[in-house]
């Protein structure tokens, strides 16, 4: 038998051809992709912006409170007097411890006839300090002349007994402040101390002569002013110490405003209080006016009996000052009456002060900062009182500002 070999042909299967995306699916792919991708960035944008500014946000409300904090300290301190001697009690029974302008061995604005700054304020206290005692001249005369160097120390019951503190708390290098019940006063430095003697040495001329018996303490003098340079951008809480130290608190403070508030009553002498009293205060404020026909001791312009706050009329005392309203208010003091006069301790004086400034009882402070990025401002305006490059609202950062009242407690204790 024959066989036959049948042969197997297998058809190879047409293989399938690879190709890659057509170009309008890579158009349409890239537009979906485009706004996704948009949707996204319009989703978190104004989210990241606002997560960058909230650092900048947080910083201006810290600079904001460090700025009130430190103010509100000092102001409330205002008018603190000794609180040991016969010179205890407020020093606004004896000068104006506020005064709205820069005073201080440097710049003193009073020296160059300037008495009112709206953006400035000056404030001055004795600090809780054993430092308080009263004076003697150096060669046991009657008074201390305004161009001695040297001055003794007359302890007070407050001086610690020992004798390593016979100083009574005095140190060098200490500011000091003298005093009179008439008004006048002068701040010091000491420059040295010898315990032997109670032998103070001082620094600075003195602006009258001190009668003996008159106070001397530690104290405490600072000027808060408002530092603005726009062509360096340049906006500053400044404090000066009154003598060597005047330095930035805080920075992008662009604007600084005080205003004042006093008792409406004029000065009044205290019933049943002889003004040969040694012992004060002798009015509800202000300085003590001498006797009827005697001379300021020590002396001013104003004629015999009389003072910067108190006349003779008829034979008797008459607050100089008018009054302003019902006597338990308190009446906004504008520039002009604290610019006016009568002046103390009187109008030819070193440093003279307005009267008026005796009546202040209440300082409103207001304060405005800025973000320090100029990216985060955007138009000066009501937002911005230093305008930025800031396009976009996403990223304002608004200035911030801040009203409040401050009553030095020292100077409002009869209230």
């Amino acid at each position: 038998m024959t066989g036959t070999v049948r042969q197997r042909y297998v058809v190879p299967r047409r293989r399938r051809r690879e190709s890659g995306f057509t170009i309008v699916e890579l158009l349409i792919a890239a537009m979906v992709l485009m706004l996704v991708t948009g949707a996204f960035l319009e989703f978190i944008g104004p989210a990241l912006g606002t997560f960058q500014a909230q650092p900048e946000v947080a910083d201006v409300q810290q600079r904001l409170r460090v700025s009130s904090d430190v103010l509100a300290k000092d102001l409330m301190m205002a008018g603190a007097g000794m609180y040991t001697g016969t010179s205890s009690g407020s020093l606004h029974n004896y000068f104006a411890p506020v005064v709205p302008y820069r005073v201080g061995d440097r710049s003193n604005d009073a020296r160059a006839g300037v008495f009112f700054r709206p953006d400035a304020i000056s404030v001055i206290y004795v600090p809780p300090t054993p430092a308080q005692a009263t004076i003697r001249p150096l060669d046991n005369g009657q008074k201390l002349a305004r161009n001695a160097s040297e001055l003794l120390v007359t302890s007070e019951p407050n001086c610690p007994p020992d004798r390593s503190s016979a100083r009574c708390g005095f140190t060098e290098n200490m500011r000091v402040l003298l005093f009179t019940p008439g008004g006048a006063f002068d701040v010091v430095t000491i420059s040295g101390v010898q315990d032997a003697a109670l032998r103070l040495q001082y620094a600075g001329d003195l602006s009258v002569e001190y009668p003996t018996g008159s106070p001397i303490a530690e104290v405490a003098t600072h000027t808060y002013y408002l530092k603005s340079e726009p062509a360096s951008s340049t906006f500053q809480l400044m404090h000066y110490d009154g003598h060597l130290t005047d330095l930035p608190v805080v920075d992008n403070v662009v604007a600084l405003l005080f205003e004042y508030w006093g008792t409406a009553a004029p000065p009044m002498l205290l019933p049943n209080k002889p003004l040969t009293d040694t012992v004060g205060p002798w009015t509800t404020y202000g300085p003590r006016p001498p006797a009827i026909g005697q001379a300021a001791p020590p002396a001013t312009a104003w004629p015999d009996g009389e003072n910067c706050v108190f006349s003779v009329v008829g034979g008797l005392h008459v607050p100089r000052l008018p009054s302003l309203g019902a006597d338990s208010s308190q009446v906004q003091l504008s520039t002009g009456m604290l610019t006016d006069g009568p002046w103390c301790p009187d109008a030819l004086a070193d440093e003279p002060y307005d009267a008026d400034l005796l009546r202040v009882r209440r300082i409103r402070v207001r304060l405005r900062v800025q973000v320090a990025s100029a990216a985060l401002r955007g138009p000066a305006g009501a937002l911005f009182m230093r305008g930025g490059t800031s396009t976009s609202a996403e990223r304002y950062i608004p200035d911030q500002e801040i009203r409040f009242d401050i009553t030095p407690r020292n100077m409002n204790a009869a209230r």
